[in-house]
């Protein structure tokens, strides 16, 4: 098989759009989990009592914007609904594409691998149900899963100097990234 035959194959694009996938799932459980985010010494974490959303006022939206805010920040209506969560939206709808395309490009796979074993291919909504395909979502997702999350622990105890991750090395380990 040519080089060109393979990175144009259901096989190539299943795997890429497994690994793409599982990295727009973690990036927008990221985006909304660090909203909420209150783990003592995390370089991530707010303050006790300062997470969440945050008043309109802090976040400088509707009558609070700035002359230079961004025009969906001003307006108070759905657009400024959208726009305050417009990073982990786009990063939700990726993640379903991209598990849509992954699904697609996988039942091409896996009927190419029926058909080679002289076995009936499946339908789209039949591969949904097999364990292939829930075996290469769920195995790319605790993979990200752990390196995030093991990530947000060690940055508790661990320093890395210069990095923005990480809090400046003298700092406590309780102290947040917003008191380091």
């Amino acid at each position: 098989m040519s080089l060109l035959d393979y990175v144009t194959s259901s096989s190539f694009m299943v795997d890429v759009m497994e690994n793409w996938q599982s990295e727009y799932l973690q990036f927008f459980l990221y985006i909304f989990a660090t909203v909420w985010l209150v783990q003592k010494g995390s370089s991530e974490s707010k303050e006790p009592g300062e997470e969440g959303t945050e008043s309109d006022e802090e976040q400088r939206v509707v009558r609070h914007a700035d002359e230079d805010s961004p025009a969906w920040a001003r307006t108070g209506d759905w657009r400024t609904t959208v726009f305050s969560r417009s990073l982990g939206l786009l990063m939700g709808c990726l993640f379903l594409l991209t598990w849509a395309a992954s699904a697609a490009t996988g039942w091409v796979a896996f009927n190419s691998e029926q058909l080679g074993q002289r076995q009936d291919p499946v339908t789209f909504a039949g591969y949904l149900g097999e364990a292939d395909f829930w075996n290469r979502s769920f195995q790319n997702w605790q993979s990200e899963m752990l390196a995030v999350g093991s990530m947000a622990i060690f940055a508790v105890y661990l320093r890395q100097r210069g990095s923005p991750e990480s809090k400046p090395v003298g700092v406590a380990h309780a102290d947040t990234g917003q008191t380091g």
